[in-house]
């Protein structure tokens, strides 16, 4: 489990590291386009299993915090729905990798943004 901090402890938000992987170059995209977006995620039933939103924005501090020493593969499906999420009114949500849409294992690394 990796964990994505948002200016210093304001929020922390617990995923899993694909997930954390594949979200780190779509918010890094945007952010290096000076380009500002809401970031929602449901938490989890130990945090009340409500939904959290925060305004992300170029000068605040993010810290993307990977349990693996691995880069996961990127699979650039689930990037472009993600960034179909992020342009949207409604801001990025975490939305599940497309089924059958998978990169192959030993296939290109999230060590790009």
């Amino acid at each position: 489990m990796g964990y994505l901090t948002y200016d210093g402890q304001t929020a922390e938000i617990q995923m899993d590291d694909r997930t954390l992987a594949h979200l780190q170059i779509v918010i890094i995209s945007k952010l290096r386009r000076q380009e500002s977006f809401a970031f929602s995620w449901k938490e989890p039933v130990a945090k009340g299993d409500g939904r959290s939103t925060i305004w992300i924005f170029p000068t605040v501090s993010l810290r993307f915090k990977f349990e693996g020493s691995r880069p996961p593969a990127v699979n650039e499906a689930w990037i472009d729905v993600l960034k179909r999420s992020i342009n949207s009114n409604g801001g990025l949500q975490i939305v599940p990798e497309p089924i059958g849409s998978a990169a192959a294992p030993g296939s290109a690394t999230a060590t790009r943004p």
